[in-house]
């Protein structure tokens, strides 16, 4: 079986972090008899620097052409001072809208290896396991009328029913599959917005009486992922919370650099880590992988339908972790220190290892 896969490093730590995930992925199509064809691309700052955007309509065409696409991160200092429409996260927006991704995927696992990581107690963390969904193609980030002049500035939060709806569907759909548990987090106390959001969401829980529905103010659900995180299954919630209690889960993680995603629509897919492009360490060979590896396993099982080389790429990593082997952003003096291009080879050595050792018949493969 062959994948086409669109590769769009970008900037920053950007390429470092997609190179590892790749060297990942040769290893799993390797073992699973599939085939890749990547087609590389530039995105954010870099494509700006060059064609004068920061995306192209080559790479949108690569993209729609492709099974997945696989996301690096953009932007940095040098382009700060572009106008809005010409910066590098412009090209995310235009992303998810012109493929469709509605649905983004941010899984908030604390491994056991990594209770200490966390400046949350470990009894507080052990056992977390959330999936923050957030709706991506509406809300402030795309609504209109948007602007500034220099007295005023604007954004529009807006909904239709039918994006809620979508989303919502696919939120219950998920938590059927998990814990049957799902918060929908909203500012419905004072967003006219979110009340809609409320009764939309409330409406197509009728067709999912088996899962449990609660509600959440945002202001409240920030304070209660950091307070008591297990009580979460799947968080349901718009554009702009769920960008923002994303990176709070990254705390219970212990690092941005452990967090994966998976943006999703009818036809397409995207996938990346959660962090930024961390020019500061770009280069430097201190970028953590592990968020794009995830991301990857991610991919092989929403994407490619293969389940079993994702359960072993995860089972890579906890196993990469419970050895000791951090980078410098979970490091503590009694773990090793490794590089980026470290922590990849511990990971694929690992990744083979179980391999073998499932194929041998130790476990089901």
């Amino acid at each position: 079986m062959n994948f086409k896969v669109t590769l769009l490093p970008g900037d920053g730590i950007g390429p470092e972090v997609v190179n590892a995930a790749v060297s990942v992925m040769k290893v799993a199509a390797e073992k699973f008899n599939v085939a890749f064809k990547f087609n590389e691309q530039l995105v954010g700052g870099c494509s700006y620097d060059k064609h004068g955007v920061p995306l192209t309509d080559e790479v949108l065409s690569s993209c729609y052409d492709s099974d997945a696409v696989l996301l690096g991160a953009v932007g940095g200092y040098k382009w700060e001072t572009l106008p809005q429409n010409l910066k590098p996260e412009a090209a995310l927006l235009k992303l998810r809208k012109a493929l469709g991704l509605y649905a983004n995927i941010r899984p908030a696992k604390v491994y056991s290896a990594l209770l200490s990581a966390s400046t949350l107690k470990p009894e507080v963390l052990n056992g977390t396991d959330i999936i923050i969904l957030r709706e991506l193609t509406g809300d402030v980030y795309f609504g209109e009328p948007r602007g500034f002049d220099e007295n005023h500035g604007w954004n529009t939060m807006v909904y239709t029913r039918e994006e809620v709806e979508r989303i919502a569907e696919y939120g219950f759909e998920l938590a059927r599959k998990r814990g049957k548990k799902i918060t929908s987090v909203d500012k419905a106390n004072v967003l006219d917005c979110s009340q809609f959001w409320r009764k939309i969401v409330h409406e197509v829980h009728k067709d999912f009486p088996d899962v449990e529905l609660k509600d959440m103010y945002v202001d409240n659900a920030a304070m209660q992922i950091v307070r008591d995180p297990k009580q979460f299954d799947v968080i349901l919630t718009q554009n702009l919370f769920g960008d923002i209690l994303s990176d709070i889960a990254a705390m219970i993680t212990g690092s941005l650099g452990m967090l994966p995603s998976a943006s999703l629509g009818k036809n397409y897919a995207l996938y990346e880590p959660v962090h930024g492009s961390a020019p500061d360490i770009a280069g430097q060979g201190k970028a953590n992988p592990l968020a794009t590896i995830s991301s990857v396993a991610m991919m092989f099982n929403l994407s490619f339908q293969m389940s079993k080389a994702a359960e072993l790429i995860e089972a890579a990593i906890e196993k990469t972790l419970t050895m000791g082997y951090r980078t410098a952003d979970i490091y503590s003096p009694d773990t090793i220190l490794v590089s980026t291009t470290q922590m990849t080879e511990a990971v694929i050595e690992n990744f083979n290892h179980i391999y073998d050792e499932q194929a041998l018949g130790v476990f089901t493969l």
